[in-house]
């Protein structure tokens, strides 16, 4: 029988809507994560020997893409989960794998740190091997649904030394591991608990490693770094939908009194949703290319991973804010449905890799010469 993840999505993304207003209120998306642990979706991407449904990284994106739609915190949420079960597949053991296929578990990174910023990939945190254990030592800097997750994929200096990295599967319920008290209260994406993460003396069994002591970076940039830039890029494109929708129903909805016509009817507004269709369609058909390049394992995969990201976290940018200019002055009220589309846009440009950091990258990647 086939899993129709189109279809099922389509009931939980109208959870997802009705609770956005309180997500937006720093509320963690708990009813809309149940549900789609439920449905199968939380193990869309786990093999079918644990009992997932064994779809791969396109229908990840429709599922995301589908939620942000409603939801961004909620669809950045779900990103991260598949970005750590990505991991947890190709390396972790086989009692998480299967949680995560049952629904029963849910995951995220937990790879950015104070001490080295947006650059996710050099991590200032030790792991030191101590008989059949490891002391892990982090200063944690943003973890999505960092209080509920169930455990995180985390990046720790390897323990022989060097400047490449190691990653863990750590429980959230380890001892000396300890979330923030604060919720996440910032511009956007409001809902998705992502917060600081410490570990003074946390002890994990040195069985817990993902991959090789030192391997953690070719893990980062052969399976962290295309999942998550597809799926944020989903997110961005999600939320340009939304605003797309949103803004069409107002400029065609509202009258101008005193002349007896819409909104629409003006030509400068209808230039300015012409806009906003344009830079989506562009960024779904650059995104359809990346995912195809991918699983064609193409030679431009990796411009097209790069561009993906950096394109749609722009674009998002320039339509939400099209989207507040076309609604004028009641965008700025909630019930119009654009000014949280138009926050929630903000994160994707300074989410690491942040905007900048890939225009870099893709200079480089373009020009022949090596990323790092």
């Amino acid at each position: 029988m086939t899993f129709d993840h189109e279809k099922l999505i389509e009931p939980i993304a109208a959870v997802a809507a009705a609770n956005a207003a309180s997500v937006d209120a720093g509320q963690f998306p708990t009813e809309t994560m149940r549900a789609l642990g439920e449905a199968g979706l939380l193990g869309l991407i786990s093999a079918a020997e644990v009992g997932g449904r064994g779809l791969g990284l396109p229908a990840a994106a429709a599922v995301v893409e589908r939620l942000a739609r409603e939801c961004g915190s909620t669809a950045m949420v779900l990103c991260m989960h598949y970005c750590a079960t990505a991991v947890i597949e190709e390396l972790g053991p086989r009692d998480v794998r299967t949680a995560i296929a049952a629904g029963k578990h849910l995951t995220t990174l937990a790879l950015s740190e104070v001490g080295s910023r947006s650059q996710f990939w050099v991590p200032m945190s030790t792991a030191t091997l101590d008989g059949n254990d490891v002391i892990l030592t982090a200063r944690k800097s943003f973890a999505t649904s960092a209080h509920n997750a169930d455990s995180y994929v985390w990046s720790s200096k390897p323990m022989t030394g060097g400047e490449l990295s190691t990653l863990w599967l750590v429980p959230r319920t380890t001892a000396g591991v300890r979330v923030a008290e604060a919720g996440f209260d910032g511009l956007g994406l409001r809902g998705n608990d992502s917060t600081a993460i410490t570990a003074e003396n946390a002890r994990i069994p040195a069985t817990a490693r993902l991959g090789e002591d030192g391997g953690g970076f070719g893990i980062m940039m052969g399976t962290v770094l295309p999942w998550f830039n597809v799926l944020a890029s989903s997110v961005s494109i999600g939320l340009m939908e939304a605003a797309v929708e949103r803004t069409c129903a107002h400029a065609a909805g509202t009258k101008l009194q005193h002349a007896g016509t819409a909104i629409a009817e003006l030509p400068t507004v209808r230039a300015y949703i012409a806009r906003m269709r344009i830079k989506t369609d562009q960024n779904k058909a650059l995104l359809a290319d990346t995912l195809a390049a991918i699983t064609g394992k193409r030679a431009d995969t990796l411009v097209r991973v790069l561009e993906s990201k950096a394109s749609a976290g722009e674009a998002a940018a320039e339509v939400t804010d099209l989207a507040m200019r076309v609604c004028g002055g009641v965008a700025f009220r909630k019930e119009v449905g654009v000014e949280r589309i138009f926050r929630d846009a903000r994160a994707a440009q300074v989410m690491s890799p942040t905007t900048d950091i890939l225009y870099d990258f893709l200079g480089k990647a373009v020009c022949g010469l090596p990323l790092f």
